[in-house]
Order: structure tokens, then sequence, then C-alpha cells
């Protein structure tokens, strides 16, 4: 999907897009190819010559910072596919109170088959969650742009989040999808454990309390609940990613 898109081009919106699918531009390299493309003028038609080729090198190059640059967020999700080794899903948990005033209790991210859950007072500081970041280009959540990074910001001001965001809220909105997380798991069949089925984040902030009046099984249970977050967002990423580029994307791609 990525290199169908030709939205990052300065006056191509998503009409003028599918009608350069419709005539057989379907690809960067199509694009490049033509002589003509549309009613585009020769001059504009060099331009964005100019601009697909240097996409095309920043891809090669495994710029991923300078190719996601080249596109606005509500597109990020043409991303998904050719970011998928650089991907890093993630939830964070948090103790009840606003960003701002209150502290990230754990973060949980997996990425390369791995699954990684950082711990307030234990092994979650700026430069570990800095570390383990800066192995990925492009963070998937859910509802993320409104929670979760954030959240983040306002904790660690100093950490680099730079990265692409594909929000899987806005995703399924987009889709006609409702309600959270647990909501559009159900309607897809995604499960989740008997020790955390129907928790929810309020849940998580007693458990947090719990765990640290000294319940070792209220932090192992919260610990299960957010790998459940952090796990199910990967499937019901490629879901909406696929069913984003079906509704979206070219035809015959």
């Amino acid at each position: 999907m990525l290199e169908s898109s030709f939205i990052f081009l300065k006056g191509i919106g998503e009409t003028t897009e599918r009608r350069l699918w419709s005539a057989g531009l379907t690809h960067w390299r199509q694009f490049l190819e033509a002589s003509t493309a549309l009613s585009i003028g020769p001059a504009r038609k060099a331009f964005y010559d100019h601009e697909v080729e240097r996409a095309l090198a920043d891809l090669r190059h495994a710029q991923w910072r300078k190719v996601a640059g080249r596109f606005k967020a509500v597109h990020h999700w043409r991303l998904f596919e050719a970011f998928r080794e650089r991907t890093v899903f993630l939830d964070i948990e948090t103790n009840g109170y606003p960003a701002g005033e209150g502290e990230i209790t754990m973060v949980g991210l997996y990425g390369h088959h791995t699954m990684t859950t950082l711990v307030r007072h234990q092994n979650l500081t700026l430069d570990r969650l800095q570390d383990e970041l800066s192995n990925y280009d492009l963070i998937v959540t859910f509802f993320g742009s409104g929670f979760d990074l954030p959240y983040l910001r306002a904790s660690y001001p100093r950490l680099d989040l730079s990265h692409a965001h594909f929000d899987l809220c806005f995703a399924a909105r987009r889709l006609g999808m409702r309600g959270g997380l647990k909501h559009i798991e159900m309607e897809l069949g995604l499960s989740r454990s008997d020790d955390v089925q129907g928790l929810n984040g309020w849940d998580a902030v007693n458990l947090w309390h719990a765990w640290q009046a000294g319940d070792e099984r209220a932090g192992e249970t919260l610990r299960q609940y957010n790998e459940a977050d952090v796990r199910n967002l990967e499937p019901l990423a490629v879901y909406l990613y696929q069913a984003l580029r079906d509704r979206h994307g070219p035809v015959c791609n």
C-alpha cells in the first residue's frame, strides 16, 4: 500500500489518487515510467517525479522516519505492511491520575516477537524506555493519540516519540466500528485468558495500588492484563490494515 500511495504529493488528495489508480498507475515506479498522468502538466509531473524518486530512495536506504514524515498522521496506517519489522505495539497503565499529575505504572511493548514489560520502581526509566523504542519506527496503539503518547510525553519530556503512529481506535472508527478495545476484540473473536477476561482500565489502577500494598498476585494479574492489551493489538492491526487497504487502496495492488 505504501508504494501505491500518492497522497503525500502536494495537491493530490484521495480523489485524484483514486483516479491515478484507475488509470493503471498503482505503484510509484509505474508513475515514474508514465510520460503523462491524467491532466498533470509537464512541470508538475516533473516535480512529482522528483518527490517520488526521493521517497523511493529513502525507502531503499531504510530511512523509515523520512518516509513516514512525508505522510500526515491520518495516513500512517498505509505504512504498516512496509514497516512491519520496524513496528512496536504499545500500551501503558497509570495510577489513575491525569497526565501531568499521575504516574505511569507499566509500559507494555511487543515487537520482534518479544514481549517487554517495564514497571515503575523496577525497570521503567527514561533511558530504558528510549532504548527499547529506538528499535522501532512505527508505534501501534489503541487510542494512543489521546492517552498513551500524551501521557508518555508528560511523564518523560525528553523521550523521543518521533515515530510514525498507527492508532487503531481511529482506524476502527473509519471502518464504522464503535466501542473500546475490549468490545472490538469481542466482535473479531480475539480472546483473553480467564484471569484477565472482563478487566478494564480502572481495574488496572486498583491492581496497581493493591500490588503496592503487598499483594503480589495483583501484580501478576496486572502484568497479564497489560500483556493481553498489547498482544491483541497485533491481530487487530492486521485486520484493520487489510480492511482499510481493501476499502481505500487500489483495486489491484
